[in-house]
């Protein structure tokens, strides 16, 4: 039996023919959002899920803190989840056992970067030391060998151009990944300008699905990415940084002028979230479930 949502992300994340776009969520209710609004897949980002319990992008919450806000999310939504997985959680058999748990979840990807455990986010100001190719490589195989459903998709994320290295070395450890069996690359830069990625598609074999985050280079137009036959665009951590700044905004108006007058009238209302989360069903479900006796006392 098919899991379609893992067959859906593998074709949304392989397929260079049409770039399709992954929204950022890191709970249930940004899930559902990222959803609604109509995108096609989405992206568990590892910065926002921990940022969101008020912790560092530096593995400070575990990796069985992250299944469970996970599950909400998995619960929540009818589209496919691709997990930011840092760098695995550890080593070969971390991963290993990692994969298991997000099939068990019914999360359909993973992707996992060529940095040392414990990471630190890319666009900290400092240098991460990147994995031998060689032990990275192991992991991606050791990942393949244990999935259970041939759908589930592996991508390597390859984090040389962020450390400064030559796109030889981006280029070399693409390869070497996509030959130990990931499904497609990540690969991701923190310049300004998408010209360096640019240059390493030009470079990159044709036959290997490639995966952008411009997260930085957000002003090269898009239009760029899709002629190079980008096969899919993440938008990373989106969601949380709107989330935070409307919130922060919000509350300041608040504490300010001691009054909802100036607020609620500019955001969401209760009904709106009653409908998101479908609270008619629950009155439906209770005319057929409850006893007519418990209804009215």
């Amino acid at each position: 039996m098919i899991n379609n949502k893992n067959f859906q992300l593998r074709k949304i994340l392989t397929n260079k023919n049409e770039t399709s776009f992954l929204m950022e969520a890191h709970n249930g209710i940004s899930a559902k959002i990222v959803e609604d609004v109509g995108f096609q897949a989405i992206w568990a980002s590892g910065f926002a899920i921990s940022s969101s319990l008020a912790l560092r992008d530096c593995n400070e919450n575990s990796w069985t803190q992250t299944l469970d806000i996970l599950e909400y999310m998995a619960d929540a939504v009818n589209i496919p989840i691709l997990l930011d997985g840092d760098t695995g959680y550890g080593n070969f058999n971390n991963f290993r056992r990692l994969i298991y748990k997000l099939e068990q979840r019914g999360i359909s990807g993973v992707c996992i970067e060529d940095k040392v455990f414990p990471k630190l986010n890319s666009f900290v100001e400092q240098k991460d030391r990147l994995a031998q190719v060689e032990e990275f490589c192991g992991k991606i195989k050791a990942g393949k060998d244990v999935q259970k459903d041939k759908n589930f998709t592996i991508v390597a994320r390859v984090e040389s151009l962020v450390s400064g290295l030559p796109i030889e070395e981006a280029l070399m450890r693409s390869e070497a990944y996509f030959k130990a069996g990931a499904d497609a690359i990540l690969i991701h830069s923190k310049k300004e300008t998408g010209d360096e990625i640019l240059e390493f598609v030009k470079k990159c074999p044709v036959d290997i699905p490639l995966i952008i985050v411009p997260t930085k280079y957000y002003k090269t137009p898009t239009s760029l990415f899709k002629k190079a036959q980008i096969a899919a665009i993440i938008w990373a951590n989106q969601s949380f940084r709107a989330a935070y700044a409307s919130m922060k905004k919000t509350l300041q108006e608040i504490f300010h002028t001691e009054s909802l007058q100036n607020t609620e009238p500019h955001i969401t209302s209760m009904s709106e979230i009653f409908n998101i989360l479908h609270y008619d069903e629950l009155k439906v479900a209770e005319e057929k479930y409850l006893p007519k006796i418990i209804k009215e006392s």
